[in-house]
């Protein structure tokens, strides 16, 4: 299968390398918010506190060693007769203790379920990896779809503008009436609402993309004209099969279900003994300068080695043992549907995106035929306009449909780009080189939003 994580470690140093650092394409970008996008940093932090389940999983299988030390001063004799100040009487302990768990099958289990577990997390971060690639194409061509969009508004708005000022010229001569300069100035104000709203929406569009990366971008790089629009290769069932072998989030809802078969197996297990290997060593020593009775007292040591097999059986817990066993199989059971639920919305998904960059393809080809029909008819009718045959309604009615059909081609393409990478996000394959495939086809020409 392909791991996206050990990809993308790879990947860091290809993305420093394919372009320079500072240039606003999208693979700076991309190599940018790798080491500065909180959500994912914050995954990584998860993903490395959630590892150490497994250290502490292995450590009940380890040895467990302890030492201990004492040392005690006091004094002692008959009532009235102890002095405080003269602790004469002096004691010192110290010792090691060694266990070795030997048969302890709830604990096996525990560390089996660790470890499927440990392989839960690192599919959830790579979902959380391609998750990243997506934000920051969806952000990046946010970007350039509302300059676009901006873009568009501004040339119907001057338009607008001219065709406005110009009937009210033919007015002034008596050659339309007035409500002829009524409708041209309502679809002029109208024009420069939306472009007052579009210039909102790229200031938005670059705060977006500036979030994920901690950095200003004020110049981006365009999505060339000569961008391939293909359909998506291969049938929909082998797209269905990728998925369901590499889609991280499925694959880590497998693995879910196998570290939690091994928690239920560690509950059914606790009624089993445990069988574990101790070992220890003691020493005390005890001297005291004077006896209760004034005499002399010797030094005295004692010394102790000990090993021995430990046996525990659990015979009756306040029925714990059995709540915890079926609580584990209920557990288990949910798990189970839960990667049922996952399979069947990743089926789902990938044939959704396969559809969809399929349609996108379609859809792109008919939005460039309608640019070239909107643009006849626009000539068509300004002609018919000139000779009297058509109004003005229908002359600005043709121009909006024009830059209608504008905005919609640009659109679509940007469609098309994120529904690609969302199809090969849906089926686990997606990984930074498609983003330095897809950074070739950027223009080196860059789009802002002044």
């Amino acid at each position: 299968m392909r791991r996206f994580s050990r990809t993308l470690a790879l990947a860091a140093g290809l993305l420093v390398s394919a372009q320079p650092a500072l240039a606003d394409d999208l693979v700076s970008i991309l190599e940018l918010a790798m080491r500065n996008d909180p959500t994912l940093r914050q995954a990584q932090a998860q993903l490395r506190s959630g590892q150490q389940q497994l250290t502490l999983a292995r450590s009940s299988l380890l040895p467990q060693a302890s030492a201990n030390f004492s040392e005690q001063r006091q004094a002692a004799g008959l009532e009235g007769v102890v002095d405080l100040t003269d602790l004469n009487q002096e004691s010192t302990r110290y010792g090691l203790n060694i266990s070795q768990s030997l048969l302890n099958l709830p604990n096996w289990y525990s560390y089996q379920g660790a470890k499927e577990a440990d392989q839960a997390r690192l599919y959830n971060f790579a979902a959380q990896e391609q998750a990243l690639i997506i934000r920051v194409a969806a952000a990046y061509f946010d970007v350039l779809r509302n300059i676009d969009q901006l873009d568009t508004r501004r040339q119907e708005e001057e338009a607008s503008q001219r065709e406005f000022e110009r009937t009210q010229q033919r007015e002034e001569v008596g050659l339309v009436a007035i409500t002829e300069v009524y409708e041209a100035q309502a679809v002029y104000d109208l024009a420069r609402n939306n472009t007052i709203l579009a210039e909102d929406a790229v200031a938005s569009a670059y705060e977006a993309l500036e979030a994920i990366t901690g950095q200003p971008h004020p110049n981006i790089d365009v999505l060339s004209e000569d961008f391939p629009i293909e359909e998506a290769d291969g049938s929909m069932e082998t797209w269905v099969n990728e998925a369901l072998n590499n889609n991280p989030q499925l694959l880590a809802a497998r693995y879910s279900v196998e570290a939690q078969s091994r928690i239920a197996k560690a509950r059914s297990s606790e009624r089993w003994p445990t069988v574990s290997l101790q070992g220890g060593y003691s020493n005390s020593e005890t001297n005291s300068g004077q006896g209760t009775d004034g005499s002399q007292r010797a030094v005295g040591a004692i010394e102790g080695v000990s090993i021995g097999v430990s046996v525990s059986i659990p015979l009756y817990t306040g029925h714990a043992l059995t709540a915890r066993r079926q609580q584990a199989e209920y557990d288990l059971v949910a798990q189970q549907e839960q990667a049922n639920l996952v399979r069947r919305t990743t089926t789902q998904d990938i044939r959704n995106a396969y559809r969809s960059v399929n349609t996108d393809a379609l859809v792109i080809a008919q939005r460039q035929q309608a640019i070239v029909s909107a643009e006849a008819a626009l000539n068509a009718i300004e002609a018919g306009y000139e000779v009297g045959t058509r109004n003005i309604v229908d002359v600005l009615q043709a121009r909006q449909q024009l830059f209608g059909a504008l905005r919609n081609y640009a659109d679509a393409r940007y469609n098309y780009v994120l529904d690609t990478l969302q199809l090969k996000r849906t089926a686990g394959v997606l990984t930074p080189q498609d983003i330095i495939d897809l950074n070739e086809w950027l223009e080196a020409e860059s789009a802002t939003a002044q």
